[in-house]
């Protein structure tokens, strides 16, 4: 009898497991040996769950979105915007800084490393980045048009300035930034919205 997948396998689970790999170590980084191990499987069972290693990244990514940016969608629904803006970047604060987690975010950290080959990851990626941009923009329009914002207040160059702002907390945790420390950088982003 071969060795297959183990009987108790769990899909969210491993995929949990493979996440934070990537997120340690990012795609370029993470090998197949790595993955297998924190995984609890072997690479035949890999390769027929998830398919290569590029697919168990996009699921794993798919897994982060859904569990760890799940805040995001609930930041936005806020009745004013400003309170889910403020919402999302102290919530951000704590995800890149939280115990439980590797440091940073995996949009950011999954990238460390890659070569050129990577253009399927980055695309990946940068889909990710741009629908919560996407998202943020959305809900900024929505403020200018209920007048919680100028009506000279662009929107689109405010996502783009808070995606930034998000980025570079989850980069800055990565390097050691203490969570009072992105908080205050939180206050300084919300400081810098108009209205």
């Amino acid at each position: 009898m071969t060795a297959g997948r183990p009987r108790n396998f769990c899909k969210n689970e491993a995929l949990d497991r493979a996440m934070e790999v990537f997120w340690r170590k990012g795609f370029e980084g993470a090998s197949i040996c790595d993955l297998t191990v924190a995984m609890g499987v072997n690479p035949p069972s890999l390769y027929a769950a998830f398919g290569n290693k590029e697919s168990l990244f996009a699921q794993a990514l798919d897994r982060y979105t859904e569990t760890h940016g799940a805040f995001l969608a609930e930041a936005l629904a806020a009745p004013r915007a400003r309170d889910g803006i403020a919402a999302l970047l102290r919530e951000a604060a704590r995800a890149v800084t939280g115990q439980s987690n590797p440091p940073g975010c995996l949009l950011v950290q999954g990238l460390s490393g890659a070569g050129g080959h990577a253009e399927c990851i980055r695309d990946k990626i940068n889909a990710k980045r741009a629908a919560s941009e996407k998202a943020i923009c959305e809900r900024l329009t929505r403020a200018r048009q209920e007048g919680e914002l100028p009506d000279d207040a662009d929107p689109a160059a405010l996502a783009r300035f808070l995606c930034t702002v998000l980025q570079g907390m989850a980069v800055q945790a990565s390097g050691g930034a203490s969570r009072d420390e992105l908080e205050r950088v939180a206050e300084t982003a919300l400081d810098a919205l108009p209205g």
